[in-house]
């Protein structure tokens, strides 16, 4: 078996996460979170659609984390990423942690929206 190591260059992949938290390129942040290959903030959640839509010239996909299960994102909320034209992939935000480490890691314009566990 061949193990390729990960390289994410100068991006900032999620590090890890818990109750309330992410890690994020060694930094912990409290509540949900914004991520990009530059940047990691913190979120406003799902009623925070501008700070999403801002990023339409940075990245062309966001990985939604909507907490431990798999619940979906709010119809207005997708509606306003994709009038951005991007796209809005949900998924639990475990899941969506790996996704976006894995397509960050492809170089990939890509940005995680995640409401912690």
């Amino acid at each position: 078996m061949s193990v390729t190591e990960i390289r994410y260059e100068n991006a900032r992949p999620i590090d890890g996460y818990g109750p309330g938290f992410f890690r994020v390129g060694g930094e912990v942040l409290s509540g949900a979170v914004v991520v990009t290959a530059s940047a990691a903030r913190v979120w406003g959640g799902v009623e925070d659609a501008a700070a999403l839509t801002a990023l339409a010239a940075e990245v062309d996909v966001i990985v939604f984390g909507c907490g431990a299960e798999m619940t979906g994102a709010p119809v207005a909320l997708t509606a306003a990423v994709e009038a951005a034209g991007m796209g809005l992939e949900p998924m639990a935000t475990p899941s969506a942690c790996r996704a976006y480490n894995v397509l960050l890691a492809e170089g990939r314009r890509v940005a995680l929206a995640a409401v912690p566990v």
